[in-house]
């Protein structure tokens, strides 16, 4: 049998093997928005997996855009506009063209406080809460059916002081997370040393005090931001004042917490100030990833049957401050924001051993630091 034979009667195969493995493996498209300090919404043109980016440039004006969200069908985007001093900041309402990657304003609603810096919008699509940090205050809209803003429909607000008086000197609301089944809000408070927590009602988009309305984390750690479990058991609160992570017990049926211990997230004998921000968990489950701004390092947990954490690894980060860390939709790619250095880079994850490893690619942009992807058309 002839050499030529054989590779004429192999190559529909090996047509048909590769045609199969195109197919299986085609990448989706994704518009990439990032919120930064400076004057607007960018975005990038982003297919799954890759490290390579094309801009699209600014795409959507409003003042410090720190924080973004989406609904779940991804037809609108707000933002957070941290505004600074003495004026109420905003929260503003987009249109999302998921062809293009254009935005278009539809309104924008004073967030009745002072910079508001993270914000969410119920599973129902009904409801948008967002956290004013400097006032405290949790601001609750309802979401029209057109996407806009509705007014007001209620303001939490919370009193007191904790242990650090040039930081603590009341209430800072920090960050509004639901949890899975979309009953309760969970209000890291890092004024106060508390999770607040509220039950939600969509169909009149107010929110109450859960019974009991809070628990007391350790004084002076100033709880920042929290992610939950994906089976609602455990929540793990990253602390801005002490870099601790502290890891709660969850009553799914009732939403209280009860804190548990805590476990550092800088390496043993480290010292100075490490100013942990953003805190994630896996798709799997099975890593909770925590960004040290001062100390410029992402640490790394393995999380264990029982729920606690177990610190794998501590990576530099090529910058001065990294803040929003978000993975890409396949979640083998973390996107790190670094707020000073006004760049954001990627690292490849190891999904077995839960480790970073810098891709090297970088992107020069204002302060970016958050990141929100939306499936392309």
């Amino acid at each position: 049998m002839s050499y030529n034979w054989l590779r004429c009667a192999a190559t529909p195969l090996l047509l048909l093997a590769f045609s199969f493995m195109s197919s299986s493996q085609t990448h989706q498209s994704y518009i990439l928005y990032v919120g930064n300090y400076g004057k607007g919404i960018y975005a990038y043109r982003y297919h799954a997996g890759s490290t390579k980016l094309e801009p699209l440039n600014l795409v959507g004006e409003v003042a410090n855009p720190s924080f973004l969200a989406t609904d779940r069908d991804y037809h609108y985007l707000y933002a957070a506009s941290e505004v600074s001093g003495h004026h109420d900041g905003a929260i503003a309402a987009f249109s999302i063209d998921r062809s293009t990657g254009a935005l278009t304003a539809l309104n924008s609603r004073s967030s009745e406080g002072m910079a508001p810096c993270h914000l969410v919008v119920d599973h129902s699509g009904k409801m948008l809460m967002a956290a004013n940090y400097t006032s405290g205050s949790v601001p609750v809209f309802p979401v029209e059916h057109d996407g806009k803003l509705g007014e007001l429909s209620g303001l939490m607000k919370a009193s007191g002081t904790g242990p650090n008086a040039k930081r603590q000197e009341g209430p800072h609301a920090h960050e509004t997370v639901l949890s899975p089944d979309n009953r309760f809000l969970y209000v890291p408070d890092l004024g106060l040393d508390e999770i607040r927590i509220y039950k939600l009602d969509p169909a009149t988009a107010k929110l109450t005090p859960n019974d009991p309305p809070f628990v007391k984390d350790e004084p002076g750690s100033g709880p920042r931001h929290i992610v939950l479990s994906h089976d609602g058991k455990f929540a793990y609160v990253v602390h801005e004042l002490k870099p601790e992570i502290g890891i709660f017990s969850r009553d799914t049926k009732t939403g209280n917490l009860t804190r548990t211990h805590t476990v550092s997230s800088v390496p043993e004998g480290f010292t100075g100030h490490a100013d942990p921000a953003e805190i994630l968990l896996d798709k799997a489950g099975k890593f909770v990833y925590a960004s040290n701004r001062t100390a410029g390092t992402i640490a790394v947990f393995a999380v264990n049957p029982d729920g606690t954490l177990k610190q794998v690894q501590v990576v530099d980060a090529p910058g001065k401050m990294p803040r929003g860390v978000e993975f890409d939709p396949t979640g083998h790619l973390l996107f790190v924001g670094d707020q000073s250095a006004n760049r954001f880079v990627i690292y490849n994850i190891d999904t077995k051993t839960g480790h970073l490893t810098a891709t090297g690619d970088s992107y020069d942009m204002p302060s970016p630091v958050a990141f929100q992807f939306v499936p392309a058309k």
